[in-house]
């Protein structure tokens, strides 16, 4: 509180309000002040407090003295706070409440809310630090412009249509970047169906070579789309040829990818996949299920597979089990040990798949367990491998 200093409440020579709240109390640090409810004015240069029960007992504090802010959110009978972490007292100080503390911040207690309103007033008061854009000192004695918001008038009116006008500014700049944007994609669009109409045209008229930059562009754009012609319900029903086709798709897009990490995907892994690859039209966990189901029935290079814990992944047909096993098995024997991080980033898969590994070379009784409070760690199984 040896930071703040008495005040008449009129605003100095550039001095512009910003926002205000009522129901706001003060503390030094942890302790509570006497200053314990009144209205609260963010303003340009200073944070003004005045009591509501002596409109005469007005304290300041210059925002030149704020270093970061804090918010506190509100908890069981407890009110929300911003945390005002402050530099040092000045030595040239005018005179306030206090001339010690032994705490380099305050904290503003908000018991009617409002807090949000007033940090988001304070962040761009302390970027703007309009205070270096006047030659006015921050104390009292310069020349002073009365306060509208004062005693003797009501405050907020000024400050509320100050807010509604920077809130108008920021959505126009919005607007402007989002249109910057729709400007790009749509150049972008015409781009493309001029280079598709004229990749069309060569092939209908069978005349002409494609180049390869005119190839090499068109499977960079479909690339960036993901799935094209997605499998919907609009398009092939509600019925099994929904889940057949979707079936067919999804292993078509996800047989490549499953083998790069190892012959094996978790059915989460895939859902991201897909989604991302499918763009509006979303696939939903079910839909995925169905037809991750069909799979093995329809043949396909991947399968659903179900291990013991729970976990599905999708499962690479090439896949040889006992390979697997025996690849863990070796692992396991040459490393001494390991847990199931280790062997994860040894094959560069995902944890819990490097731990179903780990788990399934067990249950064959390739490997033993040593369960402790640091890790999940397995050994070779000696009692198979030994010499009696």
């Amino acid at each position: 509180m040896d930071r703040f200093e008495w005040s008449d409440g009129s605003l100095m020579n550039g001095e512009v309000h910003i926002d205000q709240q009522r129901g706001v109390g003060i503390y030094d640090g942890h302790d509570k002040t006497s200053f314990d409810y009144g209205m609260l004015s963010v303003t340009s240069h200073r944070i003004i407090w005045r009591d509501h029960r002596n409109r005469n007992s007005v304290i300041s504090l210059p925002l030149l003295s704020v270093i970061y802010l804090e918010e506190q959110p509100s908890g069981f009978a407890k009110s929300a706070k911003i945390i005002v972490h402050l530099s040092a007292a000045p030595s040239n100080k005018s005179a306030g409440p206090s001339t010690y503390s032994a705490h380099s911040y305050i904290r503003l207690s908000f018991r009617e809310s409002g807090e949000h309103d007033i940090l988001r007033s304070l962040d761009e008061a302390l970027q703007a630090k309009k205070w270096e854009q006047t030659s006015a000192p921050l104390s009292q004695t310069g020349t002073v412009i009365k306060d509208p918001f004062s005693a003797r008038h009501r405050p907020g009116i000024v400050g509320i249509e100050r807010s509604i006008q920077q809130k108008n500014t920021h959505t126009n700049k919005q607007i402007s970047v989002a249109f910057e944007d729709l400007n790009k994609l749509i150049q972008q669009a015409k781009e493309m169906v001029s280079l598709t109409k004229s990749i069309a045209t060569k092939i209908k008229e069978k005349q002409g070579d494609i180049t390869e930059n005119e190839t090499r562009k068109f499977k960079s754009y479909l690339l960036s789309m993901g799935i094209p012609n997605p499998v919907t319900r609009e398009t092939h029903g509600t019925g099994d040829k929904y889940y057949t086709e979707l079936a067919r798709q999804l292993s078509t897009v996800l047989t490549k990818p499953v083998e790069e990490s190892g012959g094996m995907m978790t059915l989460t892994d895939v859902y991201c996949r897909v989604n991302r690859a499918r763009g509006m039209e979303l696939l939903s966990p079910e839909d995925l299920l169905h037809a991750c189901e069909l799979m093995e029935v329809l043949n396909l290079p991947i399968r659903l597979r179900t291990f013991d814990s729970g976990v599905l992944v999708l499962q690479s047909k090439s896949q040889d089990e006992e390979q697997v096993i025996a690849h863990t098995t070796n692992y396991v024997g040459e490393n001494g040990n390991c847990t199931a991080e280790e062997l994860a980033q040894c094959l560069g898969v995902s944890v819990l798949l490097a731990k179903e590994r780990l788990l399934l070379t067990e249950k064959v009784g390739g490997v033993c367990r040593d369960e402790t409070i640091e890790a999940l760690r397995f050994f070779p199984n000696l009692f198979l491998t030994r010499p009696a």
